[in-house]
This record gives C-alpha cells, sequence and structure tokens, in this order.
C-alpha cells in the first residue's frame, strides 16, 4: 500500500534532507560526494509502517497496550545482537564508500574478467551467511559490485540483482536467522543441527545461482536481462 504512488507522496511530504555535519567529501573527480546527503524519511520508512501496522492490529484484534508492549520488548530483546549487527556494517558500508575502499576492492575484483559473474552472487550469499541481513550485504557489496562490473565490462544491473539473489539463498545459513528461527519454534541450542541441515542445499542453490549468473552475463541467456 505504501508503494502506491499517491500513498508515496503523502508520506513523504515530511521528509527531510539535510547535510550531515562534520563531513566534507569529495569523489575521485574533485566534485562534491553526495553521501554526506542524509535523507529521513521518517514516516515512510519501513520502521515506521511496522509500528503503524503494529498499532492497527493491536486495535483490530484488541490486544491490551501492556500485552503489546511486553511483545515488543521481548523481540528486541531477541534480536539485540542482530540489531547491532546490522547497524555496525551499514556504518562500515558507509565509511568503506566514501573512503574509495569500496571502489578499489571493485576495481582488484574486476581483475577476474568474465569469471566475475559467476563469482558475483556468491559474494551476497557470504555477505548475507555472516550478517544475516539482505540489506547489509548489498549495503556492504553493492557499491563494489557495481565498480567491478564496470571495470569488467559487465552488465552493472545483473551484478547488482546478482548480489541481492545470491544473498537470499545465504538466508538459510545465517548464524543471526538460526538463532531466530530455533527460538521460533522451541530449538534452543539446537541451532547446530538446522545448520547442517540447510547447508547442503545452500550450497546447491549458490552453485545454481552462479552457473545463471554466468551465463546472463553471455549470449546463452543475456536476454532475460533487460
Amino acid at each position: 500500500m505504501s508503494q502506491v504512488p499517491a500513498v508515496s507522496e503523502v508520506l513523504n511530504l515530511v521528509t527531510v534532507t539535510f547535510h550531515w555535519p562534520g563531513l566534507h567529501l569529495e569523489t575521485a573527480s574533485g566534485a562534491p560526494s553526495t553521501i554526506p546527503l542524509f535523507r529521513l524519511n521518517w514516516l515512510s520508512s519501513t520502521g515506521t509502517l511496522l509500528v503503524l501496522a503494529g498499532l492497527i492490529t493491536m486495535a483490530l484484534l484488541r490486544v491490551a497496550p501492556r500485552t503489546a508492549a511486553k511483545a515488543y520488548r521481548d523481540t528486541v530483546v531477541d534480536l539485540r545482537w542482530a540489531i547491532l549487527t546490522v547497524c555496525g556494517l551499514l556504518a562500515l558500508a558507509f565509511v568503506m564508500n566514501a573512503s574509495g575502499q569500496t571502489t578499489t576492492l571493485g576495481t582488484w575484483m574486476a581483475g577476474a574478467g568474465g569469471f566475475f559473474a559467476v563469482l558475483s552472487p556468491v559474494l551476497g550469499w557470504l555477505g548475507v551467511a555472516l550478517t544475516g541481513s539482505d540489506t547489509s550485504s548489498n549495503s556492504l557489496f553493492g557499491a563494489l559490485q557495481v565498480s567491478a562490473a564496470e571495470k569488467a565490462g559487465l552488465d552493472p544491473v545483473l551484478m547488482a540483482a546478482a548480489n541481492a539473489s545470491g544473498g537470499v539463498v545465504g538466508k538459510m545459513i545465517s548464524l543471526q536467522n538460526l538463532c531466530i528461527a530455533a527460538s521460533a519454534v522451541g530449538l534452543h541450542g539446537r541451532e547446530g543441527d538446522l545448520f547442517r541441515r540447510t547447508f547442503g542445499w545452500s550450497l546447491v542453490l549458490i552453485a545454481a545461482m552462479a552457473l545463471l549468473v554466468g551465463l546472463q552475463a553471455t549470449p546463452v541467456l543475456s536476454w532475460m536481462v533487460p
């Protein structure tokens, strides 16, 4: 619903964009960098929409405020380490992008040439397996994928999409997600069992994804990329 153009425009009426104080960054060409420009879309952001959805659900199901507050607190406690991990990795991504480290790594990885198309989804897979978040993986490796693609003569859109697609496959072996899944079904301490059951399937899926992206980077399946 929030993605409907009319609704999105209303939600973004209160969005504020400002220059982050203390940051004076330039691109490699000497032009002012857009990284210090912070967009505070506090009403249309996912977190705000989830809170609003929760309040509506409370009203419809007649959940007592005290019960809802306890459920919210318990959820935050269960996910506290995952939240800190995601925040830390997003901060790292900003630092790497602003300092030029991402572009440098992308240039180095472009040395793989056309084979980078096969490695691209594996990067996304590793990113989500380590962080537990596709958002964090895309923030950390997205710019790197685009930079490497441009240097290697590959389609940047395909490489960015491969990073996100590979990340989805890595969800099933992410430690954070395994902990959440084990907690949700009462299997505390059995995360290792879940990992052993899913790791093999994750390898099969990422191998298939790497093959697909590799073929999409060639004339064989290039017609699949718009």
